[in-house]
């Protein structure tokens, strides 16, 4: 009876779960995720750069391009920085929401809080992996790197 029990509350998670990725609605303008926030008042990533480096911490709004989404389930994003500089990682606050994989390529405005921090080899690979990188790739990451990490309360599409 407890395996009965047992496997049916596991069908019922992974019918949830199932459902919950149908729901994320396509990234077209306009479409808001988590907290809903206009795109009024938002700083650019080269502005946010600039800021960060007088302080290690910024709380607003910031505009930029997407280059990555989480494959496994939209839990990440990447922004676009300009140069060669690799993308600023973007999660969202309490796993709250999530985005859909058509996002890669829009413009977003998001809200949160921005911060200067060393990442972890663990934290780096486990990015990676979620990004869908190859073996190869995951074991290239070795060292720690200080970066620019994102908790978003919202996301709008522009």
């Amino acid at each position: 009876m407890k395996r009965l029990i047992s496997l049916f509350t596991a069908l019922i998670g992974i019918a949830i779960a199932a459902h919950a990725q149908q729901d994320i609605p396509s990234a077209k303008p306009g479409i808001q995720y988590g907290k809903a926030i206009t795109p009024k008042g938002a700083i650019s990533v080269p502005q946010l750069e600039a800021k960060l480096a007088s302080d290690s911490s910024y709380t607003g709004k910031i505009e930029g391009q997407v280059v990555e989404v989480c494959k496994k389930k939209g839990c990440f994003i990447r922004i676009q920085r300009e140069g060669s500089g690799d993308p600023i990682l973007v999660r969202f606050k309490d796993y709250g929401f999530f985005m859909p994989q058509d996002i890669v390529g829009k413009t977003v405005v998001l809200e949160g809080q921005a911060k200067v921090k060393e990442v972890s080899v663990a934290q780096q690979r486990h990015f990676a992996e979620d990004a869908g990188k190859n073996a190869d790739e995951i074991a290239s990451i070795t060292e720690p790197k200080v970066d620019i990490n994102i908790i978003a309360d919202g996301v709008v599409v522009k």
